[in-house]
């Protein structure tokens, strides 16, 4: 598990869903899908790292 990737991905997440509040402000729907996408992203990190942990304990109880 990587403290640093599971930091970027909620970094990731929260840019994400600013910048779909302001797409929604503004009425920029470029702003809006982008921060869909970002938040999407975030997500997919979060379950790499959750994989990850998944397998190395798998291995540890080996």
């Amino acid at each position: 598990m990587s403290i640093e990737n599971r930091v970027d991905a909620t970094a990731k997440n929260i840019e994400g869903k600013a910048q779909e509040m302001l797409g929604e402000i503004t009425g920029n729907p470029q702003d809006k899908a982008e921060g869909k996408i970002k938040q999407v992203e975030a997500n997919v990190q979060h379950t790499a790292e959750n994989i990850k942990d998944e397998l190395k304990n798998q291995i540890d109880r080996a």
